[in-house]
């Protein structure tokens, strides 16, 4: 059997998962996170590596030279030195679309309790304000409906398209913004422009990749094009925003509220702008990490390594 470690196991499986399938094809060593120093004393052995979040910088891949394959256990690969392993003969798998399910929901709690405010009525209700109350309701707010709003779409692939049927269901016009259009949307979304897709949209959810051209694609010029009315939702990467300009935005009243699940650091800094801006609702990075989602991954990503060893890699990038 080949030789293999999972450098940071624990964001993908804490323990409610099992690991058996890929016992069965490998010798397998798990650990639950792997500081950069640790990388190539747990790896120098193996012929297979997996990793989530570890970085695997063009030195660290010198440093092993037994190792021929890597398997990112997402679908983003940045944490690779895709140039360095191509040089060096090593295969990289990653694992694409297990969350889109997961995402478009997460999408949609967000702005539901943008709009709606669930988590915060629930916990007035909690704190035992609904039984003093001398009216039968009460709301903090304007609670709003979705129905006849318009949904944007920055980005529109498998994910975006994922949420555009929860938007049509919802009865939202639903917008779409992609840079080359391969083939027409799903029936029912139109095709935006680039700047239609800020000055048009209620709700802006970013579905795009992170890129020279989209990195701080959020920032005061294209939060002043939008409605100072209109949501934004980032379930994408964080750098795709200006948490500064963000910030200031949300609080001078120019947007009127966010949902994010991604930061540009993260863990994020504890001075990070964001965490206290003005009707801004944050959530630790959880869009793809439902049970069904990483369940998908595992598997997944446990079909990548039988078809390297079968020698017909499958999910290469690069």
């Amino acid at each position: 059997m080949p030789s293999l470690t999972v450098l940071d196991a624990y964001t993908c499986n804490p323990g409610d998962l099992s690991w058996s399938a890929l016992d069965a094809i490998a010798s397998c060593t798990y650990h639950d996170r792997s500081a950069a120093s640790d990388i190539i004393e747990r790896a120098k052995d193996c012929e297979f590596v997996l990793t989530n979040k570890t970085v695997l910088n063009a030195a660290t891949l010198h440093a092993l030279p037994n190792l021929k394959y890597i398997g990112v256990l997402a679908t983003g690969y940045n944490v690779v030195d895709i140039v360095t392993a191509n040089e060096l003969g090593i295969v990289v798998s990653n694992v694409p679309g297990y969350s889109t399910p997961s995402v478009a929901q997460t999408v949609f709690a967000l702005l539901l309790e943008l709009t709606h405010r669930v988590g915060h009525h629930a916990q007035t209700v909690r704190e035992g304000r609904w039984a003093k109350s001398v009216d039968f309701s009460y709301w903090d707010g304007t609670l709003l409906e979705l129905s006849g709003r318009t949904l944007g779409i920055y980005g529109y692939g498998t994910i975006g398209e994922a949420v555009a049927k929860i938007a049509l269901a919802m009865e939202m016009r639903v917008i779409a913004y992609r840079r080359n259009w391969k083939e027409q949307p799903l029936a029912g979304v139109e095709c935006a422009t680039s700047e239609s897709i800020f000055s048009e949209s209620d709700v802006l959810t970013l579905h795009c990749p992170l890129t020279e051209s989209t990195k701080n694609l959020i920032n005061t010029a294209s939060i002043a094009m939008m409605k100072p009315s209109a949501f934004l939702i980032n379930t994408a990467r964080g750098p795709l925003v200006h948490e500064a300009e963000l910030t200031s935005a949300l609080n001078d009243g120019r947007l009127a509220g966010a949902g994010l699940d991604v930061l540009s650091s993260e863990p994020p800094s504890a001075d990070n702008p964001l965490q206290t801006a003005k009707n801004c609702f944050i959530t630790p990075h959880i869009a793809w990490a439902s049970k069904e989602a990483r369940t998908r991954l595992m598997a997944m990503a446990t079909e990548n390594v039988k078809a390297f060893i079968a020698g017909k890699p499958q999910n290469v990038v690069g």
